[in-house]
């Protein structure tokens, strides 16, 4: 396996694909400083991508930025699922996705493409996270959710069942989600409470 990007975040798929018996062969690295992570070389670039780098996964913890390298280069990922995660049969994970230790999805779930389901967040029934979105540590997603393309969910953060969240939101660390969520928006606390304005709406 080939991951993009050689940070803390990459430190963490290392160790699910170890536990998966999975050997990772080399990083994908634009910083210059960066010439190895645990012994295991940088092999090159985004820019400078072989197409004998295959399998692939971005390690890259920026909602963003997996964006931006899933679009310039179009290839099949592969996805990291930590063996004491516990997943429902019928829930379905797509491509590029990461899911960290303790991790819970339950039945008719879906996950999209580059996803990060981190430690010990709870993705409860017939849940929709779109592509690009990242659930941090501790967090509880109740039943019936949909969260929006690219949206960052803090650390313990819990959304009520049925709500939508749109994309490219944020979900503050710890704030408790009470009602749905535009595209674009921060909320905190608890409840949870808006704290910007779309451009659209300035």
């Amino acid at each position: 396996m080939y991951l993009f990007g050689a940070s803390g975040h990459a430190k963490v798929i290392c160790d699910i694909l170890d536990k998966s018996g999975i050997s990772v062969k080399g990083f994908i690295e634009d910083d210059p400083e960066k010439k190895e992570l645990w012994s295991v070389p940088v092999v090159g670039t985004t820019d400078a991508y072989n197409s004998e780098w295959q399998p692939c996964l971005i390690s890259i913890g920026n909602n963003a930025i997996r964006k931006k390298i899933a679009e310039r280069i179009r290839i099949r990922y592969e996805r990291a699922i930590h063996p004491d995660a516990v997943i429902a049969r019928t829930a379905r994970i797509d491509e590029g996705t990461v899911v960290m230790a303790g991790v819970v999805i339950n039945p008719d779930t879906s996950i999209g493409r580059h996803v990060i389901l981190n430690t010990r967040c709870s993705i409860d029934h017939d849940c929709h996270i779109g592509d690009f979105v990242h659930v941090a540590p501790g967090s509880t997603l109740c039943g019936g959710i949909t969260v929006g393309e690219g949206t960052m969910i803090g650390a313990g953060a819990t959304i009520l069942p049925n709500i939508t969240i749109g994309k490219w939101a944020v979900i503050g660390g710890g704030a408790v989600v009470t009602k749905d969520v535009p595209d674009g928006v921060t909320v905190v606390g608890c409840p949870a409470k808006r704290t910007n304005k779309q451009k659209n709406d300035e």
